[in-house]
């Protein structure tokens, strides 16, 4: 049967399509009231403080011309232990959850935008890497839609990867800060987990990785600790840093001591981190 398509019909079905269901109208809401409330503060000018009787405030105020956003520095990838991109969504728009990221990409390759870059995403939690112990404050999070069992699919990956090279170009994030929740949080996480491609977004220029270790050499006085620590990760508790190395850069999460063949891995990428 043909339709035709008058004037009145398609107007109708605009109206349609503008009257469709957008679930997340009143949370988009409250995201514009909050950065706009930031906004505010930031336009305000600094303010002499009187904290003591002592501190002596100025005739006139002079404020500086030499300023600029604070940018990310690190990027850290998750998976989302959940079962569908909509139950994450569900939960980065609940103000009970406590929990968000800058970035979800869903299973088919969709990329959803959560939070301005500049702004800071509740998604490492307590963790560290290198001296940062608040890298939520200077992180994106990039939370991959996944429930820590299934392999990622290409969409999904394809899409991370054109994320991660805007930002790496846009924040000049360097390569050995493309990290895993696992790697700041050893201690409480095991995310984007075993089976993710670490060694594939590394030819990419996304964290570092090892060359051929046949011909690698392990000085005698060689010290894991001192090693792990190069890298970034935390040492207070050695072997929760070890499983941690391994899920990246191993792929396993069998014992927590090393193998020489091992031993020769992690003295390999312990020398990406120093050159």
């Amino acid at each position: 049967m043909h339709i035709k398509l008058t004037t009145g019909f398609i107007l109708f079905l605009f109206s349609l399509a503008s009257c469709s269901p957008k679930p997340y109208s009143a949370t988009n809401k409250v995201y514009a009231k909050q950065t706009k409330a930031f906004a505010k503060k930031i336009t305000v000018t600094p303010t002499n403080l009187i904290i003591a009787d002592s501190l002596k405030s100025p005739m006139y105020p002079a404020y500086t011309t030499n300023f600029g956003m604070r940018k990310p520095n690190i990027v850290v990838l998750h998976y989302t232990a959940q079962n569908s991109c909509e139950q994450t969504l569900q939960t980065f728009t609940k103000p009970a959850t406590q929990v968000s990221a800058h970035y979800v990409i869903c299973k088919d390759g969709t990329l959803h935008h959560m939070l301005n870059d500049y702004l800071r995403a509740w998604h490492a939690g307590a963790g560290k890497w290198g001296n940062n112990n608040d890298v939520n404050s200077s992180s994106i999070g990039i939370e991959i839609d996944n429930n820590g069992l299934d392999s990622f699919s290409t969409a999904q990956i394809n899409t991370l990867v054109g994320v991660l090279l805007f930002l790496k170009k846009e924040y000049n994030i360097p390569a050995e800060n493309f990290i895993g929740h696992s790697d700041v949080a050893p201690a409480r996480k095991i995310d984007p987990g075993l089976l993710f491609p670490w060694k594939a977004l590394s030819e990419k220029g996304f964290g570092w990785w090892y060359d051929d270790t046949t011909g690698v050499n392990v000085p005698v006085d060689f010290n894991i600790k001192y090693a792990l620590k190069i890298i970034g990760y935390d040492v207070k508790n050695i072997p929760n840093a070890i499983g941690a190395f391994k899920r990246h850069f191993l792929n396993t999460a069998n014992d927590l001591l090393f193998t020489k063949p091992e031993e020769k891995i992690l003295y390999a990428v312990m020398l990406k981190y120093l050159n």
